[in-house]
């Protein structure tokens, strides 16, 4: 089989990417990194560009309720180029809470929060509400480690029965953000107190768009991050002299790049193998996630380590960017399932179709 983008996606592609070169910059990442309150681990500037200069936070949202009727596809490839960046944004939030509204949403819930969260203007985060108590409409209890609860707007509560939409801008909402190893994509504990909240029309159906959505995000930037880590320790190993020859000439050197460069290769195929899979409604769609999220997670995080190694003392500094991907790779492998579990799912579905 040969795959290939088609016009508009390399379009879509090339923009991404130049975008995020320009405007995605360690010094910008660094700032947000160090912000408080709110703004932790979130470039506000960055996503205003992102979401309504350029329309991307629309891409994967449908185009009656203010989005670009794009697929997942495409979404693949804005979380590919902001994971080359280790973008500091909620982009996770969006794209669990987006497809989970246009999948199991109300028609007025529709109208209600997508053209919102498709122009950027709402913040999106999704958890799990287990030991959450839910009475008359209202939710009392704690949830922890929610990627950019601080910043977010709105809340999507799975509690295992039903799915619920969660305003956070009203009372009973108390949201604490924690210092997280990955600091440009921090995790909230959000305590409400009999807050208000809407279950969404179809919550099953909701639940699984956004588990999806969330696995192909995770993975699509775990392939982005990888490839960059390869990028950049490539572009050292050129520059660097030792003995007076380029580092990059030796062959152990060499051996590393490119068993790095296999796996990247291989985890690209997972993550559009996974993207086709959930457009084109495959029955292979569910096994190709579980296995884009285990094997892109461990890819990146491979990739990111021999990246700090192959650059030597430098790499180790916190002044270099190397600790930035290595971050990020690690908590992108303890994400919605680490993993072994994902790789224990793959092994169900076979032997489930097999029997």
């Amino acid at each position: 089989m040969e795959f290939a983008f088609t016009e508009e996606q390399a379009m879509i592609a090339d923009t991404v990417r130049a975008f995020f070169a320009e405007n995605a910059t360690s010094a910008r990442t660094r700032a947000a990194m160090k912000a408080t309150g709110a703004d932790a681990g979130f470039d506000r500037a960055l996503w205003h560009s992102f979401a309504s200069e350029l329309g991307l936070a629309g891409v994967g949202l449908p185009e009656d309720h203010g989005g670009a009727g794009l697929g997942i596809l495409e979404l693949a490839l804005v979380a590919e180029a902001a994971g080359a960046h280790v973008a500091a944004m909620p982009l996770l939030g969006l794209a669990m809470v987006g497809r989970a509204i246009a999948a199991g949403g109300s028609d007025v819930q529709k109208s209600e929060w997508l053209p919102g969260l498709a122009n950027g203007d709402v913040i999106a985060a999704a958890a799990w509400g287990e030991g959450l108590h839910a009475s008359g409409g209202l939710l009392s209890g704690t949830l922890s480690f929610v990627p950019h609860g601080g910043a977010a707007d709105i809340l999507l509560v799975y509690t295992g029965d039903d799915a619920w939409l969660v305003d956070l801008r009203g009372e009973g909402v108390v949201a604490t953000n924690h210092v997280t190893m990955d600091q440009t994509r921090p995790l909230a504990t959000i305590v409400l107190t009999e807050v208000g909240a809407e279950p969404l029309a179809d919550g099953t159906a909701a639940m699984a768009a956004a588990l999806a959505a969330g696995w192909l995000c995770l993975a699509a930037e775990a392939l982005g991050g990888a490839q960059a880590a390869l990028d950049r320790t490539v572009a050292y190993s050129r520059e660097r002299v030792q003995f007076g020859r380029p580092i990059g000439s030796f062959q152990a050197y060499k051996h590393r790049l490119a068993d790095m460069m296999i796996e990247i290769e291989q985890a690209r195929s997972a993550v559009y193998w996974a993207a086709c899979a959930i457009d084109e409604g495959s029955d292979e769609a569910t096994l190709a996630l579980h296995a884009a999220k285990a094997f892109c997670a461990d890819t990146y995080h491979m990739c990111a380590g021999n990246m700090i190694q192959l650059h030597g003392g430098i790499g180790f500094t916190w002044e270099h960017d190397a600790h930035l991907y290595f971050k990020r790779a690690r908590s992108i492998m303890s994400m919605l399932g680490d993993s072994q579990w994902h790789r224990e799912q793959v092994a169900r579905l076979i032997l489930g179709a097999a029997a």
